[in-house]
């Protein structure tokens, strides 16, 4: 494939996870020039493990010269054992069912992305879209901290709770769809059931929970999963959602009375719905989404490739329509296409 003369080469990314700075490697590498802007003050850290899995994940992970890097920090975990309430061993499922190929937590891939394109890329932390103003020339894009700049195009790589695809397309109540499910995950003071490559899984009708710790061995992760009907809560008060896990386990046994105590004292708990993103479009005029924001969100750490090979496909197709966002339409995201860089 031959890469045309660019145009709009300016383009802005919501979002410094993991999709932002995936289409901002493979947009530098074809001549355009990305900022990424984050409203976390710095990376986030931590969060659940994620795998890669089949020809075109592991492919896209070599060809963004990352494998190494990304086996180097694997979680390196083993079986996950599910037990009684007793803690007797009932079942196991290895390694390859859970974790794929390799598996890497989200905080260190989002690391390793970072420092693959912090040299070529613009940067902004700590600061968020306020409004878009889209025109014939460009899209003027008004921060929350007061900068007014614009950029030819706008790409929300933002998660499932999208603020771009909110001012864009309109409220997220029109593309969620609820699941019938919560999760919640925290990172415990220690590993004190002395967990080493191995997870324990325990559940009850409607209610699990896991405890895991991967190469760290002075580190153990938590994960509730539960069912349940679309709950009220505000999404940044940590201790409303702390308490929605605590009152639905208040009856589950095991290990789950000292976890609810060591969620209470923890510094962040993750937690949210087990949703999807269905919408007729992904893109309006000079915007588009990317990755949970467009097409989230999926349980057992496959969405980070699928945001990925994502990536790569709307970096490439962009670049093949040499940059003219009027004419290039998605490819199959499911298929690698080779693309000439």
């Amino acid at each position: 494939m031959s890469v045309k003369a660019l145009r709009n080469e300016n383009i802005l990314i919501s979002g410094a996870s993991i999709a932002g700075p995936a289409l901002a490697y493979w947009l530098r590498r074809y001549g355009f020039s990305p900022t990424v802007v984050e409203r976390a003050p710095t990376l986030r850290g931590g969060g659940f493990g994620v795998d890669f899995r089949g020809e075109a994940h592991m492919k896209l992970l070599r060809r963004m010269g990352i494998l190494e890097g990304v086996r180097r920090r694997q979680t390196e975990m083993g079986e996950q054992v599910v037990i009684d309430e007793r803690g007797k061993r009932l079942v196991a499922l290895p390694a390859s069912f859970m974790s794929g190929e390799v598996e890497i937590s989200r905080g260190d891939l989002s690391l390793i992305m970072y420092e693959r394109t912090r040299e070529t890329t613009e940067y902004i932390f700590g600061d968020s879209i306020v409004s878009l103003d889209q025109t014939a020339d460009g899209v003027n894009v008004a921060f929350e901290r007061g900068e007014t700049r614009t950029f030819d195009l706008v790409v929300g790589a933002d998660g499932l709770h999208s603020n771009t695809r909110r001012i864009v397309f309109g409220p997220e109540s029109r593309y969620i769809s609820f699941l019938g499910h919560y999760i919640a995950g925290f990172e415990l003071s220690c590993n004190y059931l002395n967990l080493d490559r191995r997870g324990f899984i325990y559940n009850v009708p409607g209610k699990e929970v896991d405890i895991s710790s991967g190469r760290d061995g002075n580190r153990a992760s938590v994960k509730f999963c539960f069912a349940s009907e679309p709950l009220e809560y505000d999404r940044h008060d940590s201790g409303q959602q702390k308490k929605i896990v605590a009152d639905t386990y208040a009856d589950v046994c095991w290990e789950v009375p000292r976890l609810i105590e060591e969620m209470w004292d923890a510094p962040y708990v993750y937690f949210d719905s087990i949703s999807r993103i269905d919408m007729d479009s992904w893109s309006k005029d000079r915007v588009v989404l990317l990755g949970d924001a467009g097409y989230g969100a999926t349980v057992g750490g496959l969405g980070t490739g699928c945001a990925m090979v994502g990536a790569y496909v709307l970096a490439g197709e962009l670049a093949a329509a040499g940059g003219d966002h009027l004419t290039t339409k998605a490819a199959n995201a499911i298929t690698l296409k080779d693309y000439e860089v």
